[in-house]
């Protein structure tokens, strides 16, 4: 039996950037669900029950941000934002109401499907069995709460731990720096972002093989942070 393509629902009002998204997603095997408004797309969410969804936050009806909302209220489904509100503050916005990644028009076709691609697979990857971070020259060991660099021990601290952790649950997605720094040092810290920038230089110093060009811990400048790991 033929394994089942996977379906994306596209939330968009613009006919030209649906069908553009329609094209070059079925162009690559998947299946797609069209909603040109955002109570629309809500709809379409609860009914196709989508595997990943593309929505826009300048809608006509509904702001982009309630209808992440309104996904999330009910289903953990990967949630692709594309608008053309570049500024950190929609960003952020749209992060901390449940979107998982943020591409900003105008976009090439290749970065889309890659953020796709990399969206699905971290929706299926199993939670157990992540416990250890294979990155380009260290491991870092969660559970057992170890961490080397060549094969050699290197110590992190119960922070840097901590918010290695903080990103591996969110692995390949884009953590807000207020979300950091709430599940880290908690909501009392949630502004402290100069916490953040200390903790990651350290991190990359200990972990990354060129910290001043992280492949690992990438920065999403204004917004927060990436942990990428080796597939």
């Amino acid at each position: 039996m033929a394994e089942a393509r996977p379906a994306i629902l596209i939330v968009e009002d613009e006919p030209e950037i649906r069908h553009f998204l329609r094209a070059s997603l079925t162009a690559e095997g998947y299946r797609v669900v069209e909603s040109a408004t955002g109570r629309r797309g809500t709809i379409d969410a609860t009914t196709h029950k989508p595997d990943l969804a593309i929505v826009d936050l300048g809608l006509p009806d509904l702001d982009g941000i309630e209808v992440i909302r309104r996904i999330r209220e009910w289903s953990p489904m990967p949630i692709l934002v594309v608008s053309a509100r570049g500024h950190e503050r929609s960003k952020i916005e749209a992060l901390d109401a449940g979107a998982d990644d943020y591409v900003t028009k105008p976009f090439g076709v290749g970065e889309l499907l890659a953020r796709v691609r990399a969206a699905l697979r971290h929706a299926v990857r199993p939670s157990e069995g992540n416990s250890v971070l294979r990155l380009e020259h260290a491991t870092v060991d969660l559970e057992r709460r170890r961490a080397t660099r060549d094969g050699a021990d290197i110590r992190l601290t119960p922070i840097e731990f901590r918010l290695v952790a903080c990103l591996a649950k969110h692995l390949g997605r884009v953590v807000t720096h207020r979300q950091l720094l709430t599940e880290v040092w908690g909501p009392t810290h949630a502004k402290d972002t100069h916490y953040l920038r200390i903790y990651m230089k350290q991190l990359r110093d200990k972990l990354e093989a060129d910290p001043v060009q992280p492949r690992h811990f990438q920065t999403e400048t204004g917004v927060g942070y990436r942990l990428v790991v080796e597939e």
